[in-house]
């Protein structure tokens, strides 16, 4: 497979990558995602800001952006004849890589988007989902005793970094998942400046009582 596939791979990853769900369902609703709560476009904060139904349905249509690029990349490198598995799963990580970037730096919002994590599970779903299942995992256990999602969300990226490690030897797919993980890490760095002053926002499960007064 030439260059030039691989580019139609990229592209085609970034642009699916980039639908700026969050934003669409907010403004939907009347409001712009991006003034309200953290500003990002995300799953959490529009479960914050918007609802718990748009919260979940977000979440699920940007992990589904991470699984279909790796799906439509599979359609793309049939189409450009690749028979090679290694090269088709290197194909693959790059219809990973950037459906995340397309995500993380929407062109549809001057470049501005969410932090990955959604669409990252999605992509590894198609690659490894016994790590995706572990990571998930990680998160659930995190949430429920924490309710703080930033936090959660990167205690399911190391968890997936080390079951990718265990349960998928390809080097290639290790080390893109390594600089995920640092690119994750780095969208969250306010969110680890408020995890450290103690004011990083919490997620309310149950509907606040009226007469509490808060």
């Amino acid at each position: 497979m030439s260059i030039v596939g691989y580019i139609v791979v990229a592209i085609a990853a970034y642009l699916l990558g980039s639908f700026p769900t969050g934003f669409l369902v907010a403004k939907a609703r009347g409001v712009d995602i991006r003034s309200v709560g953290s500003g990002n476009i995300g799953a959490a904060n529009t479960f914050r800001a918007i609802g718990k139904l748009a919260g979940v349905f977000v979440l699920l249509i940007d992990a589904l952006k991470g699984f279909a690029a790796v799906a439509l990349c599979n359609l793309l490198i049939k189409f450009f004849g690749v028979t090679d598995p290694a090269m088709a799963l290197h194909h693959q990580i790059v219809a990973g890589i950037f459906a995340v970037l397309g995500h993380n730096y929407t062109c549809w919002l001057a470049f501005k988007g969410g932090k990955g994590i959604a669409t990252t599970a999605g992509v590894y779903l198609a690659l490894a989902p016994a790590a995706v299942g572990i990571g998930a995992a990680a998160f659930v256990a995190s949430i429920v005793v924490t309710r703080i999602a930033s936090l959660s969300s990167m205690v399911a990226a190391v968890t997936l970094t080390v079951a990718v490690w265990f349960t998928r030897p390809d080097p290639a797919l290790r080390a893109v998942t390594i600089a995920l993980l640092v690119l994750a890490l780095l969208k969250h760095r306010t969110n680890i400046r408020r995890l450290i002053a103690g004011t990083e926002n919490r997620i309310e499960f149950k509907r606040k009582n009226s007469t509490s007064g808060s």
